[in-house]
């Protein structure tokens, strides 16, 4: 009797063993299952969990709107569908400008440097801010700068130097016209309720083309012995931003936002009529022979005529009356040195 109990007992412990063993197998098959699964189905699964989640709002449930672009530079100029004028003006769309004389080196009996300032709230100055839209754009003539540059026709380069070193990218040069576009978000709260906010609007301040009021020119004076002449070449052109003081009030001086080479420039200047405010039938100038011509008026910054240190009339010479006179000084200089070499 008891070897029969203790036969049973030991087949009951067999079997157990057995059924942890076989319960233990599939376990570790199971988990070899899921541990094998594709990364892929763990990447939708917790792109699924990523979106089913509630995206962070800091201003919570409040709408947010987009104000008004305060300032910028429009390029979306809508072009005439008709001949948009009593004559043909398309003969100055053609228009190739002349190429310069070679001045040799060896006939350069004098040459200096100038940089010189042009406002254009001075009354010769005022066709530089003609506001008014055409098929080629805005007349303003930083615009003409500016979309000159955007279509590829000249490349802009950093106001870091004058000397035309580095150029800027599309990205880079969006971003100093703009101002580096400073957004300030502002509530606007219920009239009713003036504790309820009713949405969050978004201001960005760029920068407005009626801000650039001064332009910035580098030119070479050389005589030229063989022609006999004075000839004026200008290297560069810059737009300049006004910089005020802290009430807004008071004008600090003007950067340059960005560099040009002029002689690239003058192709797209040689196509562009300048706004004549007396009569735009008789006089059909283009801002090439505007400049070319010396039709508009500046006052020197900078020369290299008795400056072995390079500083500009500002830094040696405080009062701005005397530094007026110091830059017309420069200029008498100049135009004397031509004069003193005929015999009347």
């Amino acid at each position: 009797m008891k070897n029969k109990f203790v036969k049973i007992l030991m087949l009951i412990v067999v079997s157990g063993v057995l059924v942890i063993n076989a319960d233990a197998q599939r376990r570790s098959r199971t988990r070899g299952k899921t541990t094998t699964a594709p990364a892929t189905d763990k990447q939708q699964q917790q792109q699924q969990n990523n979106n089913a989640q509630p995206k962070y709002n800091p201003y919570g449930n409040t709408p947010i709107e987009m104000g008004p672009q305060v300032g910028g530079f429009n390029d979306s100029i809508k072009k005439s569908m008709r001949n948009d004028g009593a004559v043909e003006r398309s003969v100055f769309k053609d228009r190739i400008p002349l190429p310069y004389e070679h001045l040799r080196a060896d006939d350069a009996l004098f040459m200096e440097r100038v940089w010189r300032e042009l406002d254009i709230r001075e009354k010769i100055n005022q066709p530089f801010g003609y506001k008014s839209d055409d098929d080629n754009g805005n007349q303003r003539f930083v615009n003409i700068m500016v979309n000159a540059v955007r279509s590829g026709k000249v490349t802009a380069f950093t106001a870091d130097d004058d000397r035309f070193t580095t150029p800027l990218d599309s990205v880079q040069f969006e971003k100093v016209i703009t101002g580096g576009a400073q957004c300030d978000t502002n509530a606007v709260y219920n009239l009713q309720d003036p504790t309820k906010i009713d949405k969050y609007v978004v201001n960005c301040n760029t920068l407005n083309p009626d801000q650039i009021v001064k332009f910035r020119i580098k030119e070479d004076w050389v005589f030229d012995r063989e022609a006999s002449r004075m000839f004026c070449r200008i290297i560069g052109i810059a737009p300049c931003k006004t910089q005020m003081s802290v009430d807004g009030k008071t004008e600090r001086g003007a950067t340059p936002l960005f560099w040009i080479y002029y002689p690239d420039l003058r192709e797209t200047l040689a196509r562009t009529e300048v706004y004549n405010p007396k009569n735009m039938g008789v006089s059909r100038l283009t801002w090439e022979e505007l400049f070319e011509t010396r039709m508009f008026s500046s006052y020197v910054l900078k020369s290299t005529i008795d400056n072995a240190q390079n500083r500009p009339i500002r830094t040696y010479i405080k009062d701005p009356i005397l530094a007026l006179l110091e830059g017309d000084n420069i200029k008498n200089k100049i135009f004397d040195y031509e004069q003193n070499l005929w015999s009347y």
